[in-house]
């Protein structure tokens, strides 16, 4: 579970005093079924990051889709892949951001 503790990390980093009172991260569960994730990103390094929609979908069962607009990280996936959206966050946080989340862990 190192992913949940990266993702509090990185939620401890961007609280402010005042972030933290109008944004933040929400994990929900789907009717589908499955997973939603979604996480602010204004006034982080990742604010101004756009990325179109995707789904990748191996079948009823097996699937995620994920973009980035109007300053929203927005995930979902089947009732198997929340780790993975938490991880698939991660990787673009890591791709854009020059703030090493990990060494906050040590």
């Amino acid at each position: 579970m190192d992913i949940i503790k990266w993702l509090e990390s990185w939620y401890k980093l961007n609280c402010d005093g005042d972030w933290e009172h109008s944004y933040g991260v929400k994990i929900e569960t789907i009717d589908n079924p499955g997973w939603s994730v979604k996480i602010d990103l204004v006034d982080t390094l990742l604010e101004n990051v756009h990325i179109e929609y995707s789904l990748i979908e191996s079948s009823e069962t097996d699937w995620y889709g994920y973009s980035i607009k109007n300053s929203i990280f927005s995930a979902a996936g089947d009732p198997t892949k929340l780790l993975f959206l938490i991880e698939l966050f991660k990787s673009i946080v890591e791709e854009y951001d020059t703030v090493d989340v990990s060494k906050l862990l040590e």
